[in-house]
């Protein structure tokens, strides 16, 4: 009876409930739409990271990142890469000799990162090869080819073609340099790291760095991302001698950032329910100021108070969660949309994704696994809305109301 009765009461006011079920959709679809702008832009991150950087899983020797020395290379580096490559849930491991140094030029130098790699084995892991936008991919056949990034090509004004000297310390402590021909320029998305990383051949470096067939880096592509915790444990077990990190250990601000967003998200969504609260509030106090007459004759009739109270919520409920399957229609509607289209942000914002290691082009994606969270905020919303009303309607005398 009294789902009954409050239903009715909602849909007196058709135009002023419908307002407020329309202000509950909107809020909905935006919240939901800033959650999956936000699901996008980290998935796509968290993608970039595994796929286009670090790679789901590392090896290095234990020492090699307290000062990137170049003696420091993985003890029977091939061996150790066979038999990792041999595991079912690897698809690749690309070796990868790694040290810090100088390219300088007639005009000028630049601090770099100087990566030694194997072309196939990192175009599986990395994609480089498919970053290329200008030159070749290590693909002429000669010595002391390097590639370098967009940025830093436009920094020190370098050509394609061009001659660069790359000076950097050998695994003996002695500065050792060597002159490379930029084969080739590639873009990453990422453009701090296009201006600080340049890859050269790893027999190149090898031969100058005097390491011989060992390097510093292994890797590791998986087949799924979910195996990540579960093949660090078994390369621990493996290689007890070894440092081995997964990519949420060697990129710790991208983990950061995944729980700072994903908490700040739903204090969004907190903020324009409480905005919608006011809305709520004020809509059912004039409801029941209206009825004023009409309460104070159920009560003087026998309704006690806690049903009083309890029709109050329900029509405080109705009244917001009558929104809340448009909201999500509307939302799944516009995301599942954009998802597929892509939302081009570098029309109205340049180049600014791309220097903090974002994509310019979102595709939302629904938050799922915090919908849950999301429609209990709502819920929450309606109880608390409902307080204020139904304490004016508790505290009416029947006589007195009846006289109004």
């Amino acid at each position: 009876m009294l789902f009954l009765l409050a239903w009715r009461n909602v849909w007196r006011n058709k135009a002023r409930s419908g307002i407020i079920m329309g202000s509950v959709a909107l809020g909905l679809f935006a919240g939901l739409f800033v959650l999956a702008i936000y699901k996008g832009m980290l998935d796509s991150r968290i993608a970039t990271v595994i796929r286009d950087e670090v790679a789901h899983l590392q090896v290095h020797h234990p020492h090699l990142k307290d000062d990137y020395e170049a003696v420091y290379t993985i003890p029977g580096s091939e061996g150790v890469r066979q038999r990792i490559k041999g595991w079912t849930k690897v698809v690749e491991v690309a070796p990868r000799s790694v040290v810090q140094g100088m390219l300088s030029t007639g005009r000028g130098s630049n601090g770099v990162e100087i990566r030694g790699v194997q072309p196939a084995a990192e175009a599986v892991v990395s994609g480089l090869d498919k970053k290329v936008i200008r030159g070749t991919y290590f693909g002429s056949g000669r010595t002391n080819e390097l590639l370098v990034g967009q940025k830093l090509l436009d920094k020190m004004k370098l050509r394609e073609g061009g001659k660069v000297v790359l000076t950097f310390t050998d695994r003996d402590n002695g500065v050792t340099a060597g002159a490379f021909r930029i084969a080739g320029v590639y873009r990453s998305g990422n453009t701090p790291l296009d201006e600080r990383i340049v890859y050269v051949k790893m027999e190149d470096l090898n031969s100058l760095l005097g390491t011989g067939s060992q390097y510093h880096e292994l890797a590791l592509l998986l087949k799924e991302d979910e195996a990540v915790e579960g093949v660090k444990e078994a390369l621990k077990s493996a290689f007890p001698a070894l440092l081995v990190e997964s990519w949420k250990e060697v990129s710790p601000e991208t983990e950061l950032t995944i729980t700072t967003v994903n908490q700040f998200s739903l204090i969004i969504i907190a903020i324009i329910m409480l905005a919608l609260a006011f809305g709520i509030v004020n809509t059912m106090l004039m409801a029941v100021l209206e009825r004023t007459r009409e309460t104070g004759m159920m009560v003087a009739l026998g309704m006690n108070k806690r049903r009083l109270f309890v029709l109050v919520l329900l029509e405080t409920l109705f009244l917001t969660l009558v929104g809340v399957p448009v909201g999500l229609l509307l939302a799944a509607g516009v995301v599942w949309y954009t998802g597929h289209a892509g939302i081009n942000v570098e029309r109205f914002a340049g180049q600014v994704m791309e220097q903090f290691g974002y994509s310019n082009i979102i595709y939302p994606q629904f938050p799922g696994g915090q919908l849950a969270a999301v429609l209990l905020i709502v819920v929450i919303t309606a109880f608390l809305s409902s307080l204020f009303p139904a304490g004016k309607a508790l505290r009416m005398e029947p006589v007195e109301a009846l006289r109004k």
